[in-house]
């Protein structure tokens, strides 16, 4: 199993293929969080540290698998059964809101949420959010084809993308009603509104739903995000 991550992918992907028996290799960008990179390590997976950022430690993944006869690579974005795992989420999400705000990186959270929401109550308004940093996502859904930037400049390494998978894309299209920009003071302002209000403490993309519902006027009276923590320290 091959596969490329900023941590909390890899972890999922590790956790998954060793308990199966099956040799994980994770690709990680050159300022992987140490704390990520431990935990990979830990549950089992050879972590090879990529000397560029997420997109290029995607990009050295792929040229890795495609060398190996016996390699699997999985793309967190492109492959559906990865976003319908991550949609079973909306079942917890739709129990009351009107609008579910959802942190973007390649886009498998919102599209799976964004899919069993649509078909479920299909009023709800689904809304993602990208840091102002690393606004591919949210350009390529305004155009409405993949738009790649030269850099994703953020502190939320979770959802800092400038490459775009087309596939992820296509979905969101179909399934967001709208996407917003936050940017890093609003991540860090989120996640200290979280720490002293909620005793958790998140990292910078898992607070990007919460620093969105507090900087911009969404809709909804009654609106609902999902939030990750960090990973503790090794």
């Amino acid at each position: 199993m091959v596969c490329a991550s900023t941590g909390n992918f890899g972890q999922a992907v590790t956790y998954a293929a060793v308990r199966r028996g099956k040799r994980v290799t994770v690709f990680v960008p050159a300022d992987v969080n140490p704390s990520k990179r431990t935990r990979m390590e830990r549950l089992g997976a050879r972590v090879v540290l990529s000397q560029g950022d997420g997109d290029t430690a995607e990009a050295e993944a792929r040229a890795f698998a495609a060398g190996q006869h016996d390699a699997l690579l999985i793309e967190d974005g492109r492959e559906p059964a990865i976003a319908e795992g991550a949609g079973t989420i909306g079942i917890e999400l739709l129990k009351h809101p009107i609008t579910v705000v959802i942190p973007v990186g390649d886009g498998a959270l919102v599209t799976g949420i964004g899919c069993w929401v649509k078909a479920h109550a299909p009023d709800v308004r689904v809304i993602g959010v990208c840091a102002s940093g690393a606004p591919c996502m949210v350009d390529s859904w305004r155009a409405g084809q993949p738009i790649t930037t030269e850099r994703a400049d953020t502190i939320a390494e979770g959802i800092a993308v400038r490459d775009p998978i087309p596939e992820s894309v296509a979905r969101m299209e179909a399934l967001v009603d709208d996407m917003v920009l936050v940017d890093d003071a609003d991540l860090l302002d989120a996640i200290d509104l979280a720490f002293q209000h909620l005793g958790v403490a998140l990292e910078p993309s898992g607070a990007a739903g919460l620093a969105a519902l507090t900087v911009h006027n969404l809709p909804g009276s009654l609106p609902a995000t999902v939030l990750t923590g960090a990973n503790p320290r090794p």
